[in-house]
């Protein structure tokens, strides 16, 4: 199946490129799986809770990585986006499902549809996480200048 899926993409980049929207959608839903599979799989081993949850969206985002990293762009998770979040809300719906005992089934519908749900609105309504200011060398420069007083270096 992947090898058909990589040939599909070589042959039809253009196709997909002007059908990016549909990709990130699909990109939602594989975030929200893997990130479910990886903080069950982990409790399934029996790691502590905090454990599974970073496992979880560590499971998630690994696959997002790897294909930016392939396509020689900054990985989404290294942006602004709500990527490692959405992930990280999943696995801690999991992990919280599974310290109180919940329904297997429920919860893993719950976290699945609350990461991809999340996913999907960052990328339709544009929802970013907050980036720090960082001052300009010279801002930087005079701050140190304004710090230190004049004539000294």
């Amino acid at each position: 199946m992947s090898l058909l899926a990589g040939v599909v993409t070589f042959y039809c980049s253009p196709l997909i490129v002007r059908k990016s929207n549909a990709v990130l959608v699909f990109d939602a839903a594989g975030l929200a799986l893997f990130a479910v599979t990886g903080s069950s799989k982990a409790l399934s081993f029996g790691l502590n809770p905090v454990m599974a949850t970073v496992l979880g969206m560590v499971t998630g985002i690994g696959g997002g990585m790897v294909r930016d990293v392939l396509l020689a762009e900054i990985p989404t998770v290294l942006r602004a986006d709500l990527y490692a979040v959405a992930a990280l809300v999943a696995a801690a719906i999991v992990v919280i499902g599974h310290m109180l005992q919940l329904p297997v089934a429920a919860v893993t519908a719950v976290a699945l549809i609350s990461c991809f749900l999340l996913r999907v609105m960052a990328i339709r309504r544009g929802w970013r996480l907050p980036v720090a200011k960082i001052a300009k060398r010279k801002d930087a420069e005079a701050v140190k200048r304004d710090q230190t007083g004049p004539g000294t270096s």
